[in-house]
């Protein structure tokens, strides 16, 4: 008999349906075992029903050929509807089953290789009780026989060597004590991030980068860094404990307890566990290089192609078990067919090693041959030059990676401490680029040292008896015989072109994106105008508008006003304290601009303008950027709010009155002589105070803040940055370039014009 006539009118329960075994499972048995029925478990999403996402996954381009013209069902819903019958639930709350069912195959589960530990206990281990719980339930009263269909993963051997049996994996896990500590890990290391210390340390990192910006701000990012310590610690915590008890990672750990929960419900159910191993593009079925996301080797085969991957810590003759996705749904159907004796549950191995290995030299050679005929461009700078791998071995492979960490970290605190400049956002850009390549090969090479290192050989008899026992065009139909597959062909014929193709696309839109971001850097960004409220353009002033800074501004207003012998000694006092004002600058900018304002003491407050006004004016609109007018004047012309805000004192900001229609300004407190006491008559509006401001006048003003602009160049600004919906970085430094070029912003680069010496001091020198 064929399988479609061993399986006629069966109810078939998959779960993992939408995943990429349950997809091409579908596929199949939807295209030839005409007579079954599927039963999907699917989640609910948002407003969509199961069943609206099952017919969602119909419209895929797989399915396509199954419904319309010339076939029995008009479209996607008529054949969900005639052929799949949909359980809304999944495996954290499995729902009560259908209690007509046939064959359950699971296939859903956490297959990611370093999920946190709780996660993989969830769904590995805790999930596939509950699922067989309710399979029993299904059953009770009756004396139906359920045949389960477990899929697993041949790595469930763990750091074992040599052949690997199709039989139980022989270890002394308990599943129930393993499973209760996995899960009781989640609220512990929580408690454990939010102890004193862990939240000291937290605060401090996220303080030394954003103490200028402010506390808020700090606090933000202090939470996002325990958060983010407590999924790596999850993740740690897996790892290693999988590996204290022989396994390479948390995913083959649980998966193996998964078979554990399986195997003692063998008495109950005829129960077959099938391994696949690495699982990639099918041969044939749907069609040859068909994938869905990036699985195992895909990052590394596109790291490789990029210039990206130097080396990888494999053996040359060690066997990567890769298998076609096609392969693995042809054995799944046979053993759905196939049903095993109550307490004899049946493993089969998928692999390629045991009768046609791959080995790591011999794919290194197929996918450097593919992109030795296929490269990818890089534009201006041509075709990517592809590394020689020499394997090195793991050892080599480690001392090398962490040499570059070393080397990162320092460059890293070099160009965040060196004056800003376009030279050193270049700097900042390459060395962000070489982190995310370190960060992927670290990430890359623990992933998957273990697997590369791997000298496991896996039995398939199993298997290959089912092959052999299909009949007709089932052999075809349903192949699970690997020796038919040419890796050299199916490495640069089938599966490179395919894995490449969606990032060539990438690439195009990438390069016209980028062109498009080029070509309108320097360009207003055009925003609909909104009837009920008004657009806002603040502007910061020093470094932004103009190439000044508070100190070099202080001097300006400060030494005209004093004679000779006064002028040398105040230069030399702030000469002397410029470390330490530097320093003071970079902890708290309110604190600082505070230490600098204190030295108008004594100043008459009228004599300030006046100089401003005969001596400084001309000077502070040279230094005064002409793209930066240009900027001023479109928001202008476009109907806009024009504000500047900035720390500098007001009669500074005299020349600038009429590009603005608002200036928020330091006030300088007097006394009733009119001289400045060298206090403020309120806190300066630096870091949070700006976003706290604008956003206190968007709701007083009616302004539409999403559709508002703001301008600065540095991190310091960055609060007042994040409240508008336009936000631009004016020639930034390190750390808000980054932020910048993390949040899409715009970037421009204004520059000022040369036309007087930085050394010049307006009313003293002349």
């Amino acid at each position: 008999m064929s399988l479609a006539d061993k399986l006629q009118d069966k109810k078939v329960l998959v779960t993992g349906i939408t995943g990429f075994v349950g997809e091409a499972l579908l596929h199949r048995m939807i295209g030839d075992l005409p007579g079954t029925t599927v039963v999907a478990i699917i989640r609910p999403k948002g407003s969509m029903t199961g069943a609206h996402r099952m017919a969602q996954l119909l419209k895929k381009d797989i399915f396509k050929p199954f419904y319309g013209e010339g076939t029995p069902y008009a479209d996607a819903e008529a054949l969900t509807a005639a052929r799949i019958e949909v359980v809304e639930g999944d495996l954290s709350d499995v729902p009560p089953l259908p209690t007509d069912l046939d064959i359950v195959v699971h296939c859903a589960g956490d297959v990611s290789f370093d999920p946190p530990i709780h996660e993989a206990f969830t769904t590995n281990v805790l999930g596939t009780k509950s699922l067989l719980e309710r399979i029993n339930e299904s059953r009770q009263g009756t004396d139906r026989s359920i045949h389960y269909v477990h899929i697993s993963t041949a790595y469930t051997a763990g750091r074992r060597r040599g052949a690997i049996p199709e039989a139980s994996v022989d270890h002394t896990a308990d599943w129930r004590v393993e499973a209760e500590a996995g899960m009781a890990m989640k609220s512990r290391i929580e408690e454990q991030s939010r102890s004193a210390p862990m939240l000291a340390k937290f605060r401090k990192e996220a303080e030394k980068l954003h103490r200028r910006a402010g506390h808020l701000t700090a606090a933000v990012d202090t939470e996002r860094r325990r958060t983010e310590w407590v999924a790596k610690r999850l993740v740690e915590t897996g790892t290693e404990r999988a590996r204290s008890l022989g396994w390479t990672d948390c995913y083959t750990f649980t998966k193996a307890l998964g078979e554990r929960v399986v195997e003692e419900f063998a008495s109950i159910f005829p129960t077959s566990i099938v391994r696949p191993a690495i699982i990639e593009s099918a041969v044939q079925s749907p069609h040859p290089g068909w994938i869905e996301g990036f699985k195992m080797a895909e990052p590394l085969i596109l790291a490789y192609g990029r210039g990206e991957l130097p080396e990888f810590p494999a053996s040359p003759d060690s066997v990567l078990e890769i298998i076609p996705v096609d392969h693995v749904v042809g054995a799944i159907c046979a053993v759905m067919a196939t049903e095993p004796e109550l307490n004899k549950p049946e493993y089969y191995q998928i692999g390629s090693g045991a009768r046609n290995p791959l080995t790591f030299e011999q794919m290194y050679a197929g996918i450097r041959a593919y992109f030795s005929d296929h490269p990818f461009d890089l534009g201006e700078r041509g075709a990517v030059r592809l590394p020689v791998w020499k394997f090195p071995g793991g050892d080599s492979v480690e001392a090398m990676l962490r040499y570059g960490e070393r080397a990162h970290k320092l460059a890293d605190a070099v160009i965040t401490r060196v004056p800003r400049g376009e030279r050193t956002r270049k700097y900042a850009r390459e060395l962000d680029v070489q982190k995310r390549r370190i960060d992927f090969l670290r990430r890359y090479m623990d992933l998957y040292a273990e697997y590369a290192q791997a000298e496991m050989n896996f039995v398939d008899d199993n298997v290959l008896a089912l092959h052999n026992s299909l009949e007709g065009d089932d052999r075809e139909k349903f192949a699970c015989d690997i020796t038919v597959v040419d890796w050299q062909h199916y490495l640069q014929k089938v599966h490179c072109p395919s894995v490449t193709e969606s990032m060539r696309r990438l690439d195009v839109v990438r390069k016209k994106r980028n062109k498009g971001l080029a070509e309108t850097a320097g360009v207003l960004k055009k925003v609909e105008p909104n009837a009920d409220a008004q657009i806002i353009a603040a502007f910061d002033m020093d470094g932004t508008l103009l190439s000044s800074n508070v100190i070099e501004t202080y001097l300006w207003m400060r030494l005209p006003e004093l004679d000779g012998p006064q002028r040398v000694a105040e230069f030399g006092q702030m000469l002397r304290r410029l470390p330490k004002l530097i320093s003071a600058e970079r902890k708290d900018r309110g604190a600082f601009l505070r230490a600098i304002y204190r030295r108008y003491a004594g100043a008459d407050l009228e004599e300030l303008n006046r100089i401003v006004d005969e001596v400084l004016s001309e000077h502070v609109l040279e230094r005064l950027s002409g793209a930066a007018v240009r900027r001023i004047r479109e928001h202008r012309a476009a109907g806009h709010k024009t504000i500047l805000i900035t720390g500098a004192v007001r009669p500074l900001t005299r020349p600038l009155e009429p590009l603005f229609d608002e200036i928020v300004a330091a006030e300088l407190a007097v006394d009733d002589r009119g001289r400045c006491t060298g206090y403020l008559s309120g806190p300066p509006l630096v870091g949070e105070s700006r976003a706290a401001w604008i956003k206190h006048r968007a709701r007083k003003g009616d302004i539409d803040l999403s559709k508002s602009f703001a301008y600065a160049d540095s991190h310091s600004d960055l609060p007042m940055l994040s409240v508008v919906g336009n936000p631009v970085a004016v020639s930034p430094d390190v750390s808000l370039f980054r932020a910048a070029r993390a949040g899409r912003w715009q970037i421009v680069d204004w520059k000022t014009p040369s036309t007087s010496s930085r050394l010049e001091l307006p009313g003293v020198n002349a």
